[in-house]
């Protein structure tokens, strides 16, 4: 195998070390997009039952997204809601930031790993046909020999990129959809304290906003 590598020039060494790139980031968001590491069920069930001190508690308890984003929910509920609501939004488009983190290079990956195949194959065949003009008898053997070589940069890009776009779809659509659900939780928070009184602000509170 290491024979084979070594044969396929500077190229397939590109791609295998594309491929462990592209592994290390399926690894890692698939580890870091578990819903219940994101959105813990303990947490979900104490926004829905507990007082702000206990749901302040939990949220320490269980550190993810949803925790960050209910903390942002609480410690602005002396806030009018509409600015409360802003609060919210700025801190959950730098939460989903960190959600995509690594899925940007994995759809570089997608993009530039066929190409580099490519690349090796052309440059694989070049000097292969024009070692085959100069010979004075043409051996076709050998040029179909050289030829399969080559393509052979090409298959390990596709094989590289075929695997990365699946994940790259998949966790992009995940990502989508953990989104949605943060803000669902987050705005059925929001509208819980604020109708029942425990985000109302209260005198002179504006006057201690940063």
């Amino acid at each position: 195998m290491v024979a084979s590598l070594a044969d396929g020039g500077p190229f397939i060494w590109v791609l295998l070390f594309l491929s462990v790139v592209a592994l290390a980031i399926v690894l890692e968001r698939g580890w870091s997009l578990r819903r219940s590491k994101v959105l813990p069920p303990a947490l979900v069930e104490a926004m829905n039952t507990a007082d702000v001190a206990t749901l302040r508690g939990a949220c320490t308890a269980t550190p993810s997204v949803l925790a960050g984003l209910v903390l942002s929910v609480l410690d602005h509920l002396r806030w009018p809601k509409e600015e409360t609501v802003s609060a919210v939004e700025v801190k959950a488009r730098r939460e989903v930031v960190q959600l995509e983190r690594g899925l940007v290079l994995l759809e570089v990956i997608v993009g530039v790993a066929p190409l580099i195949g490519l690349v090796g194959t052309i440059y694989g065949i070049i000097p292969l046909f024009v070692d085959f003009g100069k010979a004075i008898s043409g051996d076709y053997a050998l040029l179909a020999k050289g030829i399969g070589a080559a393509l052979n940069k090409t298959l390990a890009g596709l094989m590289v990129a075929i695997p990365s776009l699946v994940a790259w779809s998949y966790y992009n659509k995940k990502v989508e959809v953990l989104a949605v659900e943060l803000e669902g939780q987050c705005d059925d928070l929001i509208r819980r304290q604020y109708l029942g009184g425990a985000g109302a602000p209260a005198a002179g509170s504006t006057a201690s906003k940063p």
